[in-house]
């Protein structure tokens, strides 16, 4: 049975799938158009194995799904909202300067 999940679950996951490059460049890369996980692998350049298991962490965090296609498995953004959201996100934090982090940093270990 599906449930919503509240809010800050919510946010957390989408955060938890932000946190790591790899996954930053699937969701990317399946914003641009669905696609195949070999193919992701290859663009990415990543192993198919390692592929797999972001994959998995992203169907869990609710981003992606897999849509069966013949014999193969083809991955999309769960809903095209995520990916204005992936706009909104990269327009927000464009000014931020690259080589900066919070001054809490080492603190708070943030950032």
């Amino acid at each position: 049975m599906l449930t919503v999940a509240p809010d800050i679950e919510v946010l957390a996951r989408f955060g938890r799938a932000l946190a790591d490059p790899i996954r930053c460049r699937i969701l990317l890369a399946l914003h641009d158009a669905p696609a195949y996980p070999a193919d992701l692998a290859d663009a990415l350049g990543v192993s198919r194995t390692r592929l797999s298991n972001h994959l998995a962490c992203l169907r869990d965090c609710g981003l992606v799904v897999a849509a069966p296609d013949g014999r193969r498995t083809r991955y999309e953004l769960a809903d095209e909202r995520l990916g204005h959201a992936l706009d909104d996100l990269r327009t927000a934090v464009v000014a931020v300067e690259s080589d900066r982090t919070c001054p809490d940093a080492d603190e708070k270990g943030c950032c």
